[in-house]
């Protein structure tokens, strides 16, 4: 991707609703001014989303991965106004995480628009709970301990691109098995588990900073005193990443929860999977196996009940009017939860600020439709839309 000219975007603010004008000078933003000039359209740092298993039709977790589907993978996300994101692997067999590493690590390598979208790679799995409900659509066959040794492996296969780890604390083993990973800079999520107040109490003193998908994962009916919930709730080391689709939580539970964790220790992430985007309908999915994906971004397994949802169908865009409509917040505070509090996880990304890489994302939206629309997107400068 070749450098480009100085230039001047023109749009609001969410976080004030003034006009501002924005200068790049090549990958990089020169200047960040605020005046009026009658531009209606929403301008923000591009969308960093830390949990992806693919998108239109393009799966990380299929069988075998190709470098053309990593790549496709990307555009399509650009089209979404996603400039950052980490592809999500989950609960497979050694053999096929590490092959999946590999190929991400050789994406990044070849294209140089690849590797300024992936920060990373979020391995969700394959150390969770293995009972239904917590497991979610994870196989159940392939659920196995924390290991050390394997770890190594998979980040010598991803050639250091591994940034967050999904684990449930129930295994013995994660104490050391976190420690290990905090000292390789990795940062270690809870998730997929029903661990008791103990467990988690020792996976985050041994340097647990994240929950995955915080209220799902869950298993459908918990003691109402003794769950995992309430412990990753309460503890103010851990951020919690929240699914903002209107399907995975209530508008009612998510703000118990954003107001449990505060704004500052909450982000919002995707979790899509490769049938987003796509007509409703059944499908076979490598996420859950036979699913049914409803008109509305409901995607669920297709086992007769419709309670399990099996990954989430929706791009991040369409938080913007959970948060805003029904949630309570503002449209700057939604943006921050999808752009600069993700981003303090892959080095500091999402941020609209002089110095820092030339990714926006420009949308359409009235405060009340049902979804914003994107109307442009810059990745280092240049749009590609």
């Amino acid at each position: 991707m070749s450098p480009v000219s100085s230039q001047r975007l023109l749009g609001r603010d969410p976080s004030t609703g003034r006009g501002i004008a924005v200068t790049t000078e090549g990958e990089l933003i020169k200047a960040i001014e605020f005046q009026e000039h009658g531009e209606k359209r929403w301008l923000s740092a591009g969308f960093v989303d830390l949990q992806v298993n693919g998108y239109a039709g393009h799966d990380l977790n299929g069988l075998t991965l190709d470098i053309a589907t990593v790549r496709a993978l990307c555009q399509a996300m650009l089209k979404v106004g996603v400039t950052t994101f980490l592809p999500t692997l989950v609960t497979a067999t050694e053999a096929r995480i590490v092959a999946a590493l590999s190929t991400i690590r050789d994406a990044c390598a070849q294209h140089p628009d690849v590797a300024a979208m992936v920060a990373g790679i979020h391995v969700e799995g394959p150390h969770i709970a293995s009972e239904d409900g917590s497991r979610g659509a994870h196989s159940a066959a392939d659920v196995r301990a924390p290991s050390v040794a394997e770890f190594d492996r998979w980040q010598l296969a991803a050639g250091g691109l591994v940034k967050i780890v999904t684990l449930s604390p129930h295994w013995p083993e994660t104490p050391a098995y976190v420690r290990h990973l905090v000292k390789a800079g990795v940062f270690v999520s809870l998730g997929h588990t029903s661990a008791d107040a103990a467990q988690i109490a020792a996976a985050v003193d041994a340097g647990a900073t994240l929950s995955t998908h915080l209220g799902n994962g869950s298993h459908a009916t918990m003691n109402r005193r003794h769950n995992h919930l309430w412990p990753q709730l309460a503890d103010d080391r851990l951020t919690a990443m929240f699914i903002a689709d209107g399907h995975h939580l209530t508008p009612a539970q998510l703000k118990v929860m954003l107001r449990a964790k505060g704004l500052a220790r909450s982000l919002v992430v995707s979790d899509l999977v490769a049938l987003g985007g796509l007509a409703a309908g059944k499908y076979e999915n490598s996420i859950g196996g036979k699913v049914e994906l409803r008109a509305d971004g409901f995607l669920a397994l297709d086992d007769g009940t419709g309670n399990y949802l099996a990954g989430a169908a929706l791009p991040m865009i369409a938080a913007i009017p959970v948060l805003v409509t029904q949630v309570g917040l503002s449209l700057g505070e939604a943006v921050a939860l999808m752009t600069s509090a993700p981003g303090r996880f892959v080095g500091g990304r999402g941020v609209l600020a002089v110095g820092q890489p030339a990714d926006f994302v420009a949308f359409d939206w009235d405060g009340s439709s049902a979804r914003p629309e994107v109307a442009d997107v810059w990745l280092c400068g240049e749009s590609v839309r």
